[in-house]
């Protein structure tokens, strides 16, 4: 990427290569570890979002690359199934000795994930062998034996992969050592302590006061109750405790599981779906506390919501958890990247004015502009895996009074074949969502199938109507969806008719940020004023809850937006002494204090895609 620092995380596992076959003393001054400990996981996120991509993209010469850099992986694992450069590069005999903060199960998480997207896209174990055996290393390490570190991720990610790897070989060790993983975290005496003074190891780069809480480590799992610390290990966390308690049917689990989800979703979670509120520790803060300049909100939190969201549906059908991972998804995910796919936010702001980006102190972490690439590039390889895995959350499979079930979460047009009741039944979903309110299932089978169709019913529209091959339909709804329960054939048709208004939404009460303010949305859309649009001084505008809305398609803006208008308030700022910072009110003529404009609104995850400029999603109650 021109005028960004190279990562060298290719160059790492040549020189990791190099040290096994020849010894340290191979390596020429210079040639050392470059990056940060995590950098192998931005390669294992490349040839996962490669993975995705081949399934629905055939590409010889990208294929054939990602079978160059897996022989590269291969090169760089040692006999006993060990890989990490970082470690092979510096201290061998210190592997295993940092688990709080060097990453190295964090990278085994991610190369995990990579080789089984990779295996099942091409139908090449030679990657998944690497995965296995990297993890059987880690095992035989880590777990509750004499002589084993009783341990688990400073960084999680791990515990899910694990839980994918089990389902690729059938190999049950994989699935019960996610689940001691789970279990062992946050037991007394706890394990970070432990290492800490066994090994020596320096205090961490943070500072204190989070201590265990950062990593979701204070107590044990089934004991948290609120969603603390860096919230992007959180996330992938609670994403591990929702497999392993639905792999292992541990309903205590997974009651604790959905008890944070609760409180990140109704109580920590931006109208944009954003999390992880604080700059400090990329950390989630207390409940209610969202401030919209400050925020940090990292693409990788959206993401991990995510996943997390999806989990959630897989234990259970809750059209909340389905409007939760659409929220997230079309706003506080897509925004961090350009539409053109070339510049991405690592933070996502919902209020934003450059001058204080660029000067004020509490506001360095903000970017008002999208960066080509950042020094930790953790969001643009995971916005990629995410995207070029879409297909995957569209819908989920199980059963339903005795009969298979097919959920439709996520209305992405497509074509998805998906397995059922021993069947494979291919669903073509169309429609003009999210801009419109139509969405139309057609089912292609090549004999008639029985079973249960739940299709969802979101709460950001108003009313529906449902149709069965253009007859109206009845159709019982639970949790959220709509349930037909008939004997599907080849062509049926289920289409959903739904108004989409605009809608003006205020915050919780106890949000100090938005007190007296309102934003909007249509459909799972949320809006945005932007400078170019509006000028400048965002803050002095308002709007009434009741201002009429004018609803228009813009096919040339923004590749293609529904754009919102309507009437509003600013307040002026001539009749000001060029020495006056602040007045009586009694000076002030009431009726000349504001102005009428017209206020034009576009969909958050598309600001910062034109000039450069202030933004803000919510705007004060005239």
């Amino acid at each position: 990427v021109p005028g960004a620092e190279p990562s060298r995380c290719i160059q790492n596992f040549r020189l990791a290569a190099k040290v096994l076959e020849h010894g340290k003393e191979s390596l020429a001054p210079g040639e050392t570890h470059s990056g940060f400990v995590f950098q192998d996981s931005d390669l294992y996120k490349w040839l996962e979002a490669v993975a995705y991509t081949l399934t629905w993209h055939s590409d010889a010469a990208l294929e054939k690359q990602a079978d160059e850099a897996v022989s590269l992986i291969a090169s760089a694992q040692m006999d006993d199934g060990y890989i990490d450069t970082f470690y092979i590069l510096t201290d061998i005999e210190k592997r295993f000795t940092n688990l709080k903060d060097n990453h190295e199960l964090y990278c085994l998480g991610h190369l995990v994930e990579s080789a089984v997207a990779y295996a099942a896209a091409t139908g090449k174990n030679a990657y998944l062998d690497i995965a296995g055996r990297a993890v059987d290393c880690a095992a035989r390490a880590i777990g509750p034996g004499e002589g084993q570190a009783h341990g688990y991720p400073g960084h999680p990610i791990l515990e899910m992969a694990l839980v994918r790897l089990f389902h690729a070989t059938g190999k049950k060790q994989y699935l019960d050592f996610a689940a001691y993983l789970i279990n062992e975290r946050g037991k007394s005496p706890l394990f970070f302590d432990e290492e800490t003074k066994l090994h020596g190891n320096g205090p961490s780069w943070r500072n204190t006061y989070l201590e265990h809480k950062y990593y979701q480590a204070d107590v044990p799992l089934r004991e948290q109750k609120t969603a603390e610390g860096h919230a992007v290990r959180a996330l992938y966390l609670y994403s591990g405790m929702a497999d392993v308690a639905r792999e292992t049917g541990d309903a205590g689990l997974l009651e604790s599981c959905r008890t944070l989800y609760k409180d990140v979703t109704t109580r920590q979670m931006y109208v944009t779906g954003n999390v992880g509120q604080c700059a400090y520790g990329e950390s989630f803060s207390v409940d209610y506390d969202l401030p919209n300049d400050l925020v940090y909100g990292e693409t990788c939190a959206q993401i991990a919501l995510v996943f997390l969201s999806r989990r959630m549906l897989q234990s259970g059908l809750d059209a909340a958890a389905a409007d939760t991972m659409e929220r997230a998804l079309y706003n506080g995910v897509l925004s961090g990247a350009s539409l053109d796919g070339t510049a991405f936010f690592y933070v996502n702001p919902l209020e934003v004015v450059p001058e204080l980006t660029r000067f004020a102190h509490p506001y360095t972490h903000v970017k008002s502009v999208r960066q080509k690439w950042f020094g930790c590039a953790c969001c643009p390889p995971n916005f990629a895996r995410l995207v070029s895995s879409l297909g995957s959350y569209v819908h989920t499979v199980g059963a339903a009074d005795g009969k298979p079930l097919l959920a439709t979460h996520l209305f992405v047009a497509g074509s998805y074949d998906v397995s059922l009741g021993g069947s494979t039944v291919s669903v073509e979903l169309a429609g003009g969502w999210p801009w419109e309110g139509n969405v139309q299932a057609t089912f292609r089978m090549k004999e008639p199938l029985s079973f249960s169709y739940a299709l969802r019913r979101p709460r950001s529209a108003a009313a529906c109507t449902l149709l069965l091959n253009g007859t109206p339909l009845r159709a019982e709804e639970r949790d959220g969806y709509f349930f037909i329960e008939r004997t599907f054939s080849d062509g049926d048709c289920i289409q959903l008719c739904m108004e989409l208004p605009v809608r003006v939404l205020q915050a919780h009460p106890l949000v100090r940020e938005d007190a007296g303010k309102l934003c909007v949305a249509r459909g799972p859309i949320v809006y945005c004023l932007e400078e170019a649009d509006n000028g400048s001084a965002l803050h002095g505008l308002s709007m009434s809850r009741n201002a009429p809305f004018t609803v228009t398609w813009r096919k040339d803006l923004l590749g293609g937006v529904t754009v919102l208008s309507c009437p509003g308030k600013r307040v002026r700022q001539d009749g000001w002494g060029s020495g006056a910072l602040y007045r009586d009110v009694s000076a002030t003529v009431a009726a000349a204090e504001e102005e009428d404009v017209t206020l034009t609104w576009i969909p958050y995850y598309a600001w910062d895609n034109r000039a450069p400029g202030e933004m803000r999603v919510w705007v004060r109650e005239s």
